[in-house]
């Protein structure tokens, strides 16, 4: 068949041009190319490396520099409150001593107070006594028409104010 001959004689030669031009392609991509993007993949993979280590000596840092961190907060929360509790102590002593120096102003003054009240009802006692023997005088007077004296009267209202 001749049919068959001719496309082996025509296609003989585009088959080898073929090999030829795949062979072409395929060094210039081995040999050219992927060394290039083995050596870029090769880059990345090692910054990629190097980012996360750095990224882990980082945290490290920054859990060490938090934990120091906690330990300092917690030192001057103790100092602060050594600080509060002195100061509450100050503040109770003085208010203790201000308290104490009150109470003994209010003592003397009291003790005028009570004084002065003691002198006052003395006179009130006295005045009222007078006052009574007085009365007495005029309602005996008064009522029975008898005079009576003022020592008289003075002596029975002293008398009924002790009993009574």
């Amino acid at each position: 068949m001749p049919q068959i001959a001719q496309i082996l004689e025509t296609y003989a030669s585009q088959f080898f041009w073929l090999l030829i031009v795949f062979g072409l392609i395929y060094f210039t991509i081995g040999k050219g190319m992927l060394p290039k993007i083995e050596a870029n993949i090769d880059a990345r993979d090692r910054k990629i490396a190097d980012d996360l280590a750095a990224a882990e000596r980082a945290r490290s840092e920054a859990d060490n520099l938090g934990d120091s961190g906690t330990a300092d907060l917690a030192a001057a929360r103790l100092v602060a409150q050594a600080k509060a509790n002195e100061a509450k102590a100050k503040a109770a002593k003085d208010a203790e001593q201000r308290l104490a120096k009150a109470d003994a102003e209010v003592g003397v003054k009291l003790a005028a107070a009570e004084a002065d009240l003691a002198k006052a009802s003395a006179a009130a006692m006295a005045s009222i006594e007078s006052v009574a023997a007085e009365a007495a005088a005029d309602i005996v007077a008064k009522v029975s028409g008898a005079k009576v004296s003022a020592a008289q009267a003075a002596s029975a209202v002293k008398a009924v104010m002790a009993n009574g």
